[in-house]
């Protein structure tokens, strides 16, 4: 029975390509040399951080946003205004900050922790 010219194997090679031992592997040469994964890994913690950043975003649009119509609902009241500015406003303002500052803070401690590798 004649053989198939098609069912013939071929054994391709070539030369080996450069690669880097796992064993000095590590995340901070990465970033150093600009490679893809390197790149990768300083978009998560920009994305990380940017996410954070619009959160804060919201939740303040949300709380400021609608005190015009407030103030606008009660024109000749000045103690509602120095009521929900000073009561209202103001404390959630200072946990809103402070939520911010430490979820900024983890964000580049998990990525410090990623980059040296402990």
């Amino acid at each position: 029975m004649p053989q198939d010219p098609a069912e013939h194997r071929v054994v391709v090679t070539g030369v080996p390509r450069h690669t880097r031992p796992l064993s000095g592997y590590r995340p901070r040469t990465e970033i150093d040399e600009q490679t893809t994964l390197g790149h990768t890994y300083v978009r998560s913690l920009m994305r990380s951080q940017l996410l954070t950043g619009l959160a804060v975003f919201t939740v303040l649009v949300l709380l400021v946003g609608p005190l015009p119509l407030v103030f606008a609902a009660r024109p000749d009241d000045p103690g509602l205004v120095w009521g929900v500015l000073g009561f209202g406003v103001y404390p959630p303002l200072v946990l809103l900050g402070r939520w911010y500052v430490r979820r900024a803070e983890r964000n580049e401690q998990d990525f410090a922790r990623l980059v040296e590798d402990r």
